[in-house]
C-alpha cells in the first residue's frame, strides 16, 4: 500500500466525530494491507512507530527540513518502515548525523501531506481519532472477528499490531495463539471516577467495595520459585523490590498471578505519600539501603491465575474467592459487599481515616478486562481528582521567574481522538516539582507562542479539584474549580488519563446531587 493511501485514511478519520464512520474507514484500509504491511499500517494508524522511540526530536526535524518534497506519491509502507529501521539502528558517535541523513532522504521522497504525517508520527503527535478502542473494533471488523475476542488477545499480548497481524492473516482462529503466559504481564483493568458511593451503587447495584490505596500498582507472577514483579506500565521491576519477591515466593501456590498495590507504610500504619513509595521503583543501586529506609508492603485485590487455572474470565466474586484461598489475610485489600449507602459510606470513612485515597466499587459479575470497560470498576475519593495530560505550560512570574509554572491540562477525547483542554493550574507545586517540570517540559517542547511552551502530550499529572463548572473558554465546555497539582504519575501512560466523556458524566452527576441537596 502506498503511504498516501494510509495518510488519506488518517485524514478522513481525523475529520469525522462519528465513531462508526471512523471504524468503517479504518477497517476498509486494513483490508487493503498486504500481509507484510499489517503491523506497519496498524502501528501508523494508531499513531505509533513500529520501532518505538528512534531518537528524533523537534530540533532534528527542524535541522533536517530542506523544503524539498515529492510532487507525486511513490512511497509505500515497507519503504518507510525500512527507512525507520535504519534510523533506529543508528549507533555510535555518528548516530545523529546518520539519523539526519536518513530522515532527510525519507522526507525528500514524501509529498507535503505525507511529510506532515511522518513528522507528527515521529514526534508522537499524530492525534487522529484512531485510539486503541477504535482500532480494536476496526481490526475486528476487517477480520470479521468479535471485538471482545480481539480485545482479550490485546490484553494478553500487549501489542495491537501483533494481534492485528494474526487475525487479519488467519481470521478469528489466529487469535487462539494469544494465551495467558505466566511470567509475562497482561494489561491491567482500570477504573472510572464516580461522584460518590450512592452514584456507584446506582450504577452497580450491590457491589464489592475495597480500600483504594495510595500505592504503586503491581502485577506479580509466580511459577515455582521464579517470581516477577511488573508495574502498571508492564515494566519489570523485580530487582528493585526484593521484599515483595519474598512475600510472593512464600505463598503456598506453585503458580499464581496477582493484581495489587505496593505501599511504603509508616510505623503508625498510615501509608507514606505516593512519591515516597515510587522512590523504590526502577532503582538498581542501593536497593538494600532503600529497603531498610523505605520498606514496602504488598496488598492484593485480585487473583488472575491460580495453579493452572486462568481466572480472568471468572466474575469478581469468583476471583475474590480464589484470592482469599491463596493469599494470607494480611496481604489482602480490606473489602465488603453491600448495597446499602450508609454501610458503604462508613467503609469509605474508615479507608480515609487509615490514610487511603478512598474506595473502589466493583461489579460482582464482571470479568477481568484490560482498560476502562464501562462502569464495572469505579473509584470514589472524598476529594475529586483526575489523571490528566499536560498540553502546555506558561513561564512563571516573580518567585517563579525562569520556571514553567501554569500547566494546561487535557482529558482524552474518545470520539475525536487527542485531548481536550479542561483548564490551567499553577497551584500545589513544590520548588522541587517546579524545577523538575521545567526541565522535563522543555525536553518535550514542540513549539512556543509568547510565554507558552507547547509539549508532546506524554506527562500524566493527578489534579485535585473542588468541583466542575460549565465554561465557554475551553473546548470541552467544562473547567476545573480550584484545581491543584497532587502529584505526577510516571506509572501511567497518556492512554490511561481520564476521558472528557467521563468528566462530563461526573459533571452531570454533580449537578444532580446539588439539586437533591
Amino acid at each position: 500500500m502506498l503511504l498516501h493511501d494510509l495518510v488519506t485514511t488518517s485524514e478522513h478519520v481525523k475529520g469525522t466525530p462519528r465513531r462508526l464512520e471512523k471504524i468503517a474507514r479504518l477497517s476498509d484500509c486494513l483490508r487493503r494491507l498486504a500481509p507484510d504491511e499489517i503491523e506497519i499500517g496498524v502501528s501508523y494508524l494508531a499513531g505509533r512507530l513500529r520501532q518505538g522511540n528512534i531518537g528524533i526530536g523537534p530540533a532534528m526535524i527542524e535541522a533536517t527540513s530542506s523544503g524539498r518534497k515529492a510532487e507525486t506519491a511513490s512511497l509505500n509502507l515497507t519503504d518507510v518502515d525500512r527507512m525507520f529501521d535504519g534510523i533506529a539502528r543508528s549507533a555510535g558517535s555518528s548516530a545523529p548525523d546518520q539519523r539526519r541523513r536518513l530522515l532527510g532522504l525519507l522526507l525528500s521522497k514524501a509529498t507535503g501531506t505525507e511529510q506532515r504525517f511522518l513528522v507528527k508520527l515521529v514526534l508522537g503527535e499524530l492525534r487522529q481519532g484512531a485510539l486503541e478502542g477504535v482500532m480494536v473494533e476496526a481490526v475486528a471488523a476487517a477480520a470479521d472477528a468479535g471485538a471482545a475476542d480481539v480485545r482479550r488477545a490485546l490484553m494478553l499480548s500487549g501489542d495491537l499490531a501483533v494481534v492485528a497481524g494474526a487475525v487479519l492473516r488467519e481470521g478469528a482462529p489466529g487469535l487462539g495463539q494469544f494465551a495467558f503466559n505466566l511470567l509475562k504481564p497482561i494489561h491491567p483493568m482500570l477504573a472510572q471516577p464516580a461522584a460518590g458511593v450512592d452514584d456507584a451503587l446506582r450504577k452497580l447495584g450491590a457491589a464489592a467495595f475495597e480500600h483504594k490505596m495510595d500505592g504503586a500498582r503491581i502485577q506479580v507472577h509466580k511459577l515455582g520459585q521464579d517470581v516477577r514483579i511488573f508495574t502498571r506500565a508492564l515494566n519489570d521491576v523485580t530487582p528493585s523490590v526484593p521484599e515483595i519477591v519474598e512475600t510472593v515466593r512464600a505463598l503456598p501456590a506453585r503458580a499464581i498471578v496477582l493484581d495489587g498495590e505496593a505501599l511504603a507504610i509508616r510505623s503508625d500504619g498510615i501509608p507514606h505519600p505516593f512519591q515516597i513509595t515510587m522512590r523504590r521503583f526502577g532503582r538498581k543501586l542501593d536497593v538494600d539501603e532503600l529497603r531498610r529506609r523505605v520498606p514496602l508492603t504488598a496488598v492484593f485485590f485480585d487473583c488472575l491465575h491460580l495453579d493452572g487455572q486462568d481466572l480472568i474470565d471468572r466474575t469478581t466474586v469468583g476471583r475474590i474467592a480464589a484470592l482469599h484461598v491463596a493469599v494470607p489475610h494480611a496481604h489482602v485489600t480490606p473489602r465488603l459487599v453491600t448495597d446499602d449507602v450508609q454501610v458503604a459510606e462508613t467503609f469509605l470513612h474508615e479507608a480515609l481515616a487509615r490514610g487511603h485515597e478512598g474506595v473502589m466499587a466493583k461489579a460482582l459479575d464482571a470479568p477481568y478486562e484490560a482498560g476502562r470497560r464501562g462502569n464495572v470498576w469505579l473509584k470514589i475519593k472524598r476529594t475529586h481528582s483526575l489523571d490528566l495530560i499536560i498540553l502546555a505550560a506558561e513561564w512563571g512570574h516573580g518567585r517563579r521567574h525562569g520556571m514553567l509554572s501554569n500547566l494546561h491540562l487535557g482529558a482524552r477525547d474518545l470520539v475525536r481522538g487527542g485531548f481536550v483542554m479542561l483548564g490551567k493550574t499553577f497551584k500545589g507545586m513544590t520548588d522541587e516539582m517546579l524545577r523538575w517540570q521545567t526541565m522535563k517540559l522543555q525536553e518535550l517542547e514542540v513549539g512556543r507562542d509568547g510565554t507558552t511552551v507547547y509539549v508532546r502530550p506524554e506527562l500524566v499529572v493527578e489534579i485535585a479539584f473542588n468541583d466542575l463548572q460549565a465554561s465557554p473558554h475551553y473546548p470541552g465546555g467544562l473547567a476545573l474549580r480550584f484545581a491543584r497539582v497532587k502529584r505526577y504519575r510516571p506509572d501511567k501512560s497518556p492512554e490511561q488519563v481520564d476521558t472528557i466523556e467521563g468528566v462530563k458524566a461526573l459533571y452531570v452527576r454533580q449537578a444532580e446531587m446539588q439539586k437533591e441537596t
